[in-house]
Order: structure tokens, then C-alpha cells, then sequence
């Protein structure tokens, strides 16, 4: 979007110089570590056409001096929103809100001109920003909406203003911050909650917690899954024969037909079928997203699967949760392999609940028969110990405080014919274990 700020005209809006493109506007934002009132002048040297700063600074370019920076980002964005009128699909969930926006983004531009959140910018600054970088032309935008507390999704709705809303599922997903299970939901709720009644919501009927979010909405719900809680009959979208392959998933769906999607596992499978589900809400023949279905493509770090010296090498390190984990062991124990090899780090933000959580996972490893478990980092430990005592041989199960020395210990073991998963939170930084194995 193009928006005009102390006289000039910004073609974008950035609150980093490192991505910064010419003619965008920045903003200086205060955070923990870094104050982007002290980059001011680098982004005018890059191009920016205008900043906005709270206190008057040295720059080489027009200031619009506000009392709050992130309160006018958001405003801004607001503003800019109500103006566009466009269509917004928002997304949220413990697990799979990523690949969940970028398929969405890909089957609504079938028909529809589609801007999206870029990486995983989900958040108080990540949504006003996805708002304002909208493409000109843009019809439609698929905007994932996170949080880390209670109240976040709501306060995120009033700037983007979705009108048709995704759960994917609930999960152990920052329990630390929230306490609960129930909390969690409720929080997730909150995207819910904020539709318009002439909205839509899309939700998880696999997930008892997602369903239970259509008690609170007046509006039109559409169910999706693979379970006999989704009803067959449209507008609900619920897969049958379903076939996990080592390329990617089959499915049908009821007076529709047959559906390929390139993503592994029962990750894919939903992410399918939620985007699917959002197709129908908008009245569209099903049949004409086959081939968007087909193409889609996951977001780095996350189901990204690599073939390398006769292995196979599911990447999903970008993050991780207990849900989350055992999915992806779900996923490398049904895949064809001479030896099965889970590279799994520690899991942050649970806190009290770290400890069971992890031995749970770790008993879900041992009970997948896997041939190696390697933990990294912390309380991974748990991981190790349970999966050992649930009957994985001690020596398969190991740790390592390093993920670039678990990386090493899994390049030495490996070998072709094999299937490895790597997995663990973005604290954690699992792709140095994957850098290590891959030399």
C-alpha cells in the first residue's frame, strides 16, 4: 500500500534497515536490545523516503515526530485496513499457522489478487506491518495471527479486521505464559470471537477444543478434518482415504474428488483441508483448487524435505512443541526406511509443565519403534531418559548439550537408506545440527 507520511508518499514500511527497500518508510522502533531511533540515518541512506520517530533526530530526510512509534504503526495499519476494504483470512494455532498461510495465500490466488504475512511476522508489529505492505492490487491477504498472551489475538483482530478465521489446533504452545490448556484455547478463541457475524470460521473439527470454539459464534461455521466429527456434507470438508506417501499425501473429499498435496504427513493433510475449507466459505468449486493443492510449497525450516546421499532429511527445525513433535515422529515412523533417526531439541516455553511434557515425547519416540533418538540441549534430557526407560535401547538414546556436536555424532551414524527428522524451538537453533550433518 501506498501511504503518505510528512509529505511524501511511501511505497512501503520497514522497522529494519537490513531489509529496507527504497521509498519505504521507516519506523523507529524501541525494543529490548536495539533503539531504531539510532538508525534513522542508515535508513535514509538506504532510500527511505520519510521516518517516523518519536523524538527529533539528525536524519538526512523528512521526520513525522509521534509520542508512541508502534502505537502509530498500529493505527496506521487500522486506518489503512478499514480503507481497504479488501478481504483478510487470519490464521492462528499451536502448530501449522505458517504453512497453513502460505497454502491459504496460494489457493486464494486462484481468483483472487493475494497478499500474505511475510515469514512468520505474526505478531503486534508483524500483523500492522503485513497490513501496510499489501501489494496495491491486492484483493485478498492470508495474515497469521500469534501470541503469547491472553488478549493478543483480540487486540491483533481490531487491526487487520479478518472476516473469515482459521484454528488450526490447541496445543502446549507457551502453556508457561498462560497456565493452562484451557487458557490456551481460550486465548486462540479470541480470533473467533472477533468475526464479524456475516464472517466465517474455520476450524479443526479433529480437535475438540477447535470445535468447541462454533458454541461462541453466531455466524457460518465450516468444519474441516479427517475424523467422523466433521460431517461429510458440505460446507464441511472432511477427507477420506487418505494415503501418507513418502512425496506428499492423497486424499478425497466427498463429491469433489481426488486431492494430491506435496506436504508430508497429517501436517499436510490439514493444512489441505483447512484452506480447502476457507474455498468453500467463499462458494468456490473445490475441483478448481486442485492444481494450487498440488503445487503448494512449505516455508523454510518447516517440513522441507531433503534428499541427500541416499537419505532422506525431513528440516523442521524452524520451531517445535510437544504436539507439534509427535506429529513429525508420527510422520518419520510411517516413512519407508532401512533406519529411522529423530534429532529432536529441547521444547521452550512450557514451564512448569517442561518436564512431563518431554518425557511424553520422549515415550511417544520409543513407542514409534524408532532406531535412534538424539536430544539436544536442556531439559531434551527428559526426552532421553524417558525414551530409554519406555524401552528404546540406552545407547540409541542420546544427548547432547550442542546441536552442532549432535549434528557431528548424527553425520558419523548416518547413512544412505536412512530417514532423519530434525526438530526443536527457534532457541534452540536445530539447523546448526542439520549444518553439522550435512558438512
Amino acid at each position: 500500500m501506498r501511504i503518505s507520511v510528512a509529505g511524501r508518499w511511501c511505497t512501503s514500511v520497514s522497522v529494519d534497515t537490513r531489509t529496507l527497500q527504497p521509498g519505504a518508510l521507516f519506523v523507529a522502533l524501541k525494543g529490548p536490545n536495539h533503539d531504531g531511533h539510532d538508525f534513522v540515518a542508515a535508513a535514509f541512506e538506504k532510500g527511505a523516503a520519510a521516518a517516523v520517530v518519536e523524538r527529533p533526530v539528525e536524519a538526512p530526510g523528512p521526520l513525522h515526530v509521534v509520542p508512541d512509534a508502534l502505537a502509530w504503526l498500529q493505527q496506521k495499519a487500522a486506518e489503512e485496513r478499514s480503507r481497504w476494504g479488501g478481504l483478510v483470512a487470519g490464521i492462528t494455532g499451536s502448530a501449522g499457522k505458517t504453512t497453513t498461510k502460505e497454502a491459504l495465500a496460494a489457493v486464494l490466488s486462484v481468483r483472487l489478487r493475494t497478499g500474505k504475512t511475510q515469514g512468520n511476522f505474526n505478531n503486534h508489529i508483524g500483523v500492522p506491518l503485513t497490513i501496510l505492505n499489501l501489494p496495491d492490487d491486492a484483493e485478498a491477504a492470508a495474515v497469521e495471527i500469534g501470541m503469547n498472551h491472553a488478549g493478543e489475538i483480540r487486540h491483533l483482530c481490531t487491526i487487520a479486521r479478518p472476516q473469515i478465521g482459521v484454528v488450526t489446533n490447541v496445543g502446549t504452545a507457551h502453556i508457561e505464559n498462560l497456565g493452562s490448556i484451557e487458557a490456551i484455547a481460550a486465548a486462540k478463541r479470541e480470533l473467533v470471537e472477533s468475526l464479524p457475524p456475516d464472517g466465517a470460521a474455520v476450524l479443526n473439527g479433529d480437535d475438540p477444543r477447535v470445535r468447541a470454539m462454533a458454541e461462541v459464534f453466531p455466524g457460518r461455521k465450516v468444519f474441516y478434518g479427517s475424523s467422523s466429527l466433521v460431517p461429510s456434507e458440505a460446507p464441511h470438508v472432511r477427507a477420506s482415504n487418505v494415503a501418507y506417501l513418502s512425496e506428499g499425501v492423497k486424499f478425497d473429499v466427498p463429491d469433489v474428488g481426488s486431492f494430491f498435496c506435496p506436504l508430508a504427513g497429517r501436517a499436510g493433510l490439514m493444512c489441505s483441508l483447512a484452506v480447502l475449507a476457507v474455498a468453500r466459505c467463499l462458494g468456490w468449486d473445490l475441483g478448481e483448487c486442485k492444481e494450487a493443492v498440488a503445487r503448494l510449497q512449505t516455508a523454510p525450516m518447516r517440513l522441507e524435505r531433503i534428499e541427500r546421499n541416499g537419505m532422506v532429511i525431513w528440516n523442521d527445525c524452524y520451531n517445535s512443541n510437544p504436539e507439534a513433535a509427535m506429529m513429525m515422529l508420527d510422520l518419520l515412523a510411517e516413512s519407508p526406511a532401512a533406519r529411522r533417526i529423530a534429532v529432536l531439541g529441547e521444547m521452550l516455553e512450557l514451564g512448569p509443565w517442561s518436564e512431563p511434557l518431554h518425557r511424553e515425547v520422549g515415550r511417544h519416540a520409543a513407542a514409534r519403534g524408532l532406531d535412534w533418538l538424539v536430544c539436544v540441549r536442556g531439559a531434551a534430557r527428559w526426552m532421553q531418559e524417558e525414551a530409554a526407560a519406555a524401552g528404546m535401547p540406552a545407547e540409541r538414546a542420546v544427548f547432547f548439550d550442542d546441536p552442532a556436536e549432535a549434528g557431528s555424532f548424527v553425520r558419523s551414524l548416518a547413512r544412505a537408506g536412512d530417514v532423519l527428522l530434525f526438530k526443536g524451538s527457534r532457541g534452540v537453533r536445530m539447523e546448526k545440527a542439520l549444518e553439522a550433518m550435512l558438512g
